[in-house]
């Protein structure tokens, strides 16, 4: 995913532009192709970036209903913690709905204040990722006992029923879903002092730093877990609050659920923010319903309409929960498909079809480039394959992945939109003429401004 991203960083440097991600691509595949490339990867980001806020917010409700279980609570209905138990299904939708709403509210701060949402993620992660790497491992050492180093490197469970080798590929999933975003930096370009320098670093430094503690935390993780006959009798639906319980006793896994929620809580609202610029930039070239009043911005900047956008679509997404989980489940499967399709995209049309091209970049890639291209979209692939995969054999309608079926209609709709909307009115090759224009003039005046430091 480093790789990916360092081609993403060469683009966004020659492009800081807000809604950067759909920009990158339309003029990645060139002037023939630009628009219907735009259209598709506009759609393909606006739903994994809407999709995604919501799910984080599900997962938020997971860690605390999963605290039951330590206090022994049952919960009401036959199957207590089970999304087959309505009961608890109407709970997870009242707790999620809350904290989307507590999440959309930080939106609302003003930008100064906003500023320590950002430091407090920070802190917060590398408490937890602290707290992980020293508590939980010294804990494990005094109760359960480590899994072996064989366990950990040679061992495989099937519990997908998948063939082994696609067993094994499935394991890409999660990997690649820790990583996955990174382009979000980008997105708040045109907020960005040097954007042209500081977005693409942004981009480079949070996929590389993201990859590698994600790396440490699973091989921390696959050493601390208890035994798998344990591990497979826990009823939670976050299963590691299970985990911290037996490592670190009531009180500590408390700790450590809240300090996770507060964590995603944080990261919620700062995703919130890449996607309401998201959004506001589709909606900025009026293709959008109501994009006149969603394309406005606050006297200090912020798209303040289209944060009120992301409530709405939030809280009615999260409404899927209520009549069925497989609804939800592939919505948010469907998070992660459109924005890995997107990066092996753009990959790919700057392999075949602009090579030569965004010369001004601070992160050009020189001889490296189309190496660099070829491996961001042979992986990236490979983990779309992953993400419409079904997840549990052999397949049946509770456990389709419909995900695939999510994005093969995003894209129809994509290309829908393209057909049926005239040139001038989006993505109007005069208009990202200016865009572009208006970017290189910036970038010159940051170069002057670096070197007034100098």
């Amino acid at each position: 995913m480093t790789v990916t991203a360092a081609v993403l960083a060469e683009i966004c440097s020659a492009l800081p532009l807000s809604g950067s991600i759909y920009i990158w691509a339309a003029e990645a595949a060139g002037p023939k192709y630009a628009r219907l490339i735009g259209y598709i990867v506009a759609w393909w980001a606006c739903t994994a970036w809407m999709t995604f806020c919501a799910s984080v917010c599900q997962t938020s409700a997971n860690y605390l209903l999963s605290l039951l279980t330590i206090y022994d609570i049952p919960f009401p209905g036959a199957d207590g913690l089970s999304t087959s138990n309505v009961k608890f299904r109407a709970a997870q939708w009242a707790l999620s709905e809350g904290i989307l709403a507590l999440c959309i509210a930080l939106n609302y701060l003003p930008q100064k204040s906003y500023s320590w949402v950002f430091k407090g993620s920070m802190a917060l992660m590398a408490v937890d990722f602290v707290l992980n790497l020293t508590w939980l491992p010294v804990r494990v050492h005094m109760t359960y006992g480590f899994r072996s180093a064989k366990e950990v490197f040679t061992s495989q469970y099937n519990g997908t029923g998948a063939p082994a080798g696609w067993n094994w590929m499935l394991c890409f999933l999660v990997a690649a879903a820790s990583i996955t975003g990174f382009d979000a930096s980008g997105h708040i370009s045109e907020e960005t002092k040097s954007a042209s320098t500081k977005s693409a670093r942004g981009i480079l430094t949070s996929a590389f730093f993201s990859g590698l503690f994600a790396f440490l935390t699973i091989i921390l993780f696959l050493f601390c877990i208890p035994p798998l006959d344990v591990w497979s009798e826990f009823t939670a639906q976050q299963p590691f609050v299970q985990v911290y319980h037996l490592a670190l006793g009531r009180g500590g896994a408390v700790f450590m659920a809240c300090l996770a929620v507060v964590g995603l809580m944080l990261n919620t609202s700062i995703a919130i923010v890449a996607s309401s610029r998201l959004v506001f930039a589709v909606a900025r070239d009026g293709v959008l319903p109501l994009s006149g009043w969603v394309g406005k911005v606050t006297e200090d900047g912020r798209p303040k309409n289209a944060v009120t956008v992301m409530t709405i679509f939030g809280a009615l997404l999260l409404c899927t929960i209520l009549p069925s989980t497989v609804a939800f489940t592939s919505l948010v499967s469907a998070a992660g498909t459109p924005t890995i399709a997107a990066y092996a995209l753009i990959a790919f049309c700057r392999l075949i079809f602009t090579p030569n091209e965004f010369k001004n970049s601070k992160f050009g890639l020189g001889m490296w480039a189309k190496p660099f291209y070829v491996v961001t979209f042979v992986w990236n692939c490979i983990v779309f394959a992953t993400y419409i995969s079904p997840f549990y054999f052999p397949v049946d309608a509770s456990g389709f992945n419909y995900s695939v079926v999510i994005f093969g209609a995003v894209t129809i709709f994509g290309a829908l939109s393209w057909l049926l909307t005239k040139p001038e009115a989006w993505l109007y090759q005069g208009r990202v003429q200016r865009m572009k224009e208006q970017a290189a003039a910036e970038m010159v005046d940051d170069d002057k401004d670096e070197q007034g430091k100098v």
